[in-house]
């Protein structure tokens, strides 16, 4: 059986004190163990004691080699500095790494317990828990005022993130490196809510967290932890990482880089994908601009509805629904290969990505005036609220998806859009506010859909201020050279009509 390799990784910072307490009170079936081979790290944080030579002192009277001593030339801070053990762990190719304290505030013997699930298979974190058993923290010394902001902050936690740990705010913690791996812990705070923000990124990409009770020691160490701080920052960081699911804010520690490039549908409520569906009749022809992986050509399929998808990337699954499938730039197409002939023509979610929507708009009208076909376009409105509020504090968030893609080129409001549209000859038939897709972001349950209604009732209120979405359906108007071709088939045939009922002119 190949031994895996843990890394115990020491953060400290003038824990001089403590330091060789530490190291000695690791158990001596840590140190050789059928298992695992271990490695100790011990990053010093720029400490201005004697941290670092003490742990070069332990090292020189027990004559361990397996044990690295760092410093840092500047001070990292508590998150910084675990970035970097994290770095070392992944560089070095470990297999699960411990993060222990060096003031001695979390217990060295319970090693073999951190370890032993993600050993296991049974989780990829394992949480050290001193409030699984809370009477047993006031006994450990935990001061009072820590322990009911422990278990304050963690309730708020666990409502905001729908998760239910005993504890939020544990310094022990045990890692598989292959979890480490897979997430973007380099972009967390350098802070102590490093912590909270590691715990929500895994969280996130569904990691197994198991918690074990641990012992709570509180001695001598000194807290340089600003508690108010502490709790406004890790509660805002919470709220903000579910806030981004919406599109509505960003930030690069909650981007695992596995978001769909395309948009999902989003069906079963009030959204644009479910207004195209329902004004859409059985039978119909449509060429759907900007097509994405044609979800929406495989929806129109089952009401028979002949689907033309125009893309710049062409799915396989938008091939099997469509009954052609166009691969090009849409921005410097001219629409010279799509049919005559349509029904409706689909821009969803399409036109804040072109470079010039006013030279697309154009091509469209000058391909389709004579036909006359419903255009349904939809595009998110900037003038949302959260938007606006952000931008009141100097925030103007890009992200992932929503009203802030980071492909988006041009940005619209209900005004905008109308006039761009006019603008450019087409008429508009029907314009209305779209709230927020909530049940995308929450999933489909009660909450979501009194969001939806609160959402709802406030676009009745102000669709410009309260409208995620802008649904618009419009036709071109005709251009000059239909107009033209009008008058003269017209007139044509007017002589022809005259010819066979010669009637006297007046």
């Amino acid at each position: 059986m190949n031994k895996k390799r843990l890394l115990i990784f020491i953060v400290s910072y003038n824990a001089e004190k403590f330091i060789k307490s530490v190291l000695d009170r690791i158990p001596e079936n840590i140190w050789a163990n059928d298992l695992f081979d271990v490695e100790v790290l011990i990053i010093d944080d720029q400490s201005s004691d004697q941290t670092f030579y003490r742990a070069h002192e332990y090292v020189q009277q027990t004559g361990k080699s397996n044990i690295t001593i760092l410093f840092n030339p500047i001070n990292q801070g508590y998150g910084g500095n675990q970035k970097i053990g994290y770095h070392y762990a992944i560089e070095k190719k470990f297999d699960l790494v411990v993060l222990l304290h060096g003031d001695g505030q979390y217990a060295p013997e319970y090693l073999e317990k951190m370890v032993m699930p993600i050993l296991q298979g049974d989780a990829d974190v394992v949480l050290g828990s001193r409030m699984i058993n809370k009477g047993a923290a006031l006994r450990g010394r935990m001061p009072l005022y820590k322990w009911v902001g422990n278990i304050i902050l963690t309730f708020i936690q666990n409502k905001i993130l729908s998760t239910n740990l005993a504890e939020f705010h544990t310094g022990y913690r045990c890692y598989s490196v292959s979890a480490l791996s897979s997430i973007p812990f380099e972009e967390n705070s350098n802070y102590f809510d490093f912590d909270t923000d590691i715990i929500i990124q895994l969280l996130d990409n569904k990691k197994r967290i198991v918690e074990i009770p641990i012992p709570t020691y509180y001695g001598d160490e000194i807290s340089s932890v600003n508690g108010l701080m502490y709790g406004a920052r890790i509660i805002k960081t919470s709220i903000l990482s579910r806030i981004m699911r919406l599109g509505i804010f960003y930030n690069p520690r909650f981007d695992y880089g596995t978001t769909n490039t395309f948009y999902t549908l989003k069906l079963g409520y009030e959204s644009s994908h479910q207004f195209v569906l329902d004004q859409i009749p059985t039978g119909s022809s449509v060429l759907d601009i900007g097509s994405g992986p044609g979800l929406m050509a495989q929806q129109l399929s089952m009401k028979q509805v002949s689907t033309v998808s125009i893309d710049q990337f062409i799915t396989l699954t938008a091939k099997q629904y469509s009954t052609q499938a166009i691969e090009v730039d849409l921005d410097n197409y001219n629409f010279d290969t799509v049919p005559e002939a349509v029904d409706y023509i689909l821009l969803l979610d399409a036109i804040e990505h072109f470079r010039s929507p006013e030279k697309v708009l154009k091509s469209i009208r000058q391909k389709y005036s004579r036909n006359s076909p419903r255009i349904i376009l939809t595009t998110g409105n900037i003038a949302f609220l959260p938007i606006r509020l952000a931008l009141l504090i100097g925030q103007f968030n890009y992200g992932k998806r929503g009203i802030l893609d980071l492909s988006h080129t041009r940005l619209f409001t209900f005004y905008s859009l109308r006039n761009i549209l006019q603008n450019c000859g087409y008429d508009i038939l029907y314009m209305k506010g779209l709230p927020a897709p909530f049940p995308l972001a929450l999933g489909s349950n009660n909450s979501s859909r009194i969001l939806l209604c609160i959402n709802q009732m406030l676009i009745k209120i102000s669709k410009g201020l309260f409208s995620y979405q802008i649904v618009v359906v419009a036709k071109p108007r005709p251009t000059l050279e239909s107009l033209l071709e009008n008058a003269v088939n017209t007139g044509r045939m007017k002589l022809k009509k005259v010819e066979k009922f010669p009637v006297e002119l007046q």
